[in-house]
């Protein structure tokens, strides 16, 4: 069983920065895949942000060149740097653990609010 906590969101005005951490628990962190995804109100949740065990970055093409995933296997954290953040963003922020190694999400943080104000 793991467990992930997310933290680090917050109100922000337009054009600044936040930096989300999320700690994993209860499980080998170096091996997994870390994805962060987020969910507007109204919206269906959308991917943000990946990272391999192997440290490949993946990300969505509306976050790319402005978001940052990275890691510390150490801390069995994951974290997302956020900059030029703009009122779009706006959502509740997940992280998610891949432990099967099939691509499939299966476990969920229970998410950061980030809201952007314009």
């Amino acid at each position: 069983q793991v467990q992930l906590v997310e933290s680090g969101g917050g109100l922000v005005q337009a054009g600044g920065s936040l930096k989300l951490s999320c700690v994993a628990s209860g499980g080998t962190f170096r091996r997994y895949g870390m994805g962060w995804f987020r969910q507007a109100p109204g919206r269906e949740r959308e991917f943000v942000a990946l990272i391999t065990a192997s440290i490949n970055t993946y990300y969505a093409d509306s976050v790319k060149d402005r978001f940052t995933i990275s890691r510390d296997n150490a801390k069995n954290t994951v974290y997302l740097q956020m900059n030029s953040l703009k009122p779009e963003d706006t959502a509740v922020y997940y992280c998610a653990a891949d432990t099967s190694f099939g691509g499939e999400y299966d476990y969920w943080g229970q998410g950061t609010q980030v809201t952007v104000s314009s």
